[in-house]
């Protein structure tokens, strides 16, 4: 598969999302999100939350399509919206993530702002939370029958699910935040020492990185969630090589300590 032109993927952006239009995003914006959508249907990452604009299911939908006419996607994506927020997912590759999961290969930190500090806790703790993992699982099953290359749209209506954590899982992260939700008045990050790993790779040339990755974690925790993050890096590398779209997989973290973490 060759890259289409710059142009034509901003074409596409601009068509379909509006972006690009009276200096609105730039260039780099557009091709970004086309490198992240890209990434998507390469397995290197299950899933994209589309915030770089505020166009609905539809939009994206024409979004996609039009690169899939381009040539530059050969792989179904889905529209996933749950709770008013779209994900550009694969459904194989997410269920296949989803079902890895459930076998306890993320890891969860509790920072409900009642502890006095975070804690690493299991998928098995929160059955609530397991219940979620499962039925999005069987939502993804059902798309993968329909063998069809279009784009499809589905939604899923939340019904007191943490979607902080739920994000966090479905776009990858081998390490989640949450939190009880009848503590909405903040957690117990602030003035916490944070790991923060940002993960990029290269695509077009003269291009920025694209940022594939950034998540963090308590410092204080990094030993016992360091197997975790060993495995996903592992992985993650091994779904690098087995493609030729992008290059220099770079993997870099950072120690952050803020007054105050929004999630």
């Amino acid at each position: 598969m060759s890259t289409p032109s710059p142009q034509l993927l901003m074409a596409a952006a601009r068509q379909t999302l509006g972006m690009g239009k009276r200096k609105g995003p730039p260039r780099a914006v557009c091709l970004h999100l086309a490198g992240e959508v890209l990434a998507v249907a390469r397995g290197l990452k299950p899933a994209l939350l589309c915030d770089h604009t505020s166009a609905g299911a539809v939009a994206l939908q024409s979004y996609l399509e039009e690169l899939q006419g381009l040539g530059f996607l050969t792989v179904r994506l889905h529209i996933l919206e749950i709770g008013e927020n779209n994900l550009i997912v694969s459904p194989e590759h997410a269920s296949q993530h989803l079902e890895q999961v459930l076998l306890g290969t993320t890891a969860l930190v509790d920072v409900s702002c009642s502890q006095s500090h975070p804690s690493v806790c299991s998928l098995d703790q929160l059955q609530d939370l397991q219940s979620v993992v499962t039925e999005i699982i069987t939502h993804f099953q059902e798309l993968r029958k329909d063998v069809s290359l279009g784009v499809s749209y589905s939604k899923l209506h939340p019904s007191n699910w943490n979607l902080c954590t739920v994000f966090g899982i479905l776009l990858g992260y081998p390490v989640s935040y949450t939190f009880h939700l009848n503590h909405r008045d903040g957690n117990c990050l602030a003035m916490t020492p944070l790991r923060v790993f940002t993960v990029q790779i290269s695509w077009l040339s003269g291009q920025h990185p694209i940022l594939l990755y950034s998540f963090s974690v308590p410092e204080s925790l990094f030993p016992a969630l360091r197997n975790f993050l060993s495995t996903w890096e592992k992985e993650l590398r091994t779904r690098f090589r087995a493609q030729n779209d992008f290059g220099d997989l770079s993997i870099s973290s950072e120690l952050v300590t803020l007054p105050a973490v929004a999630l």
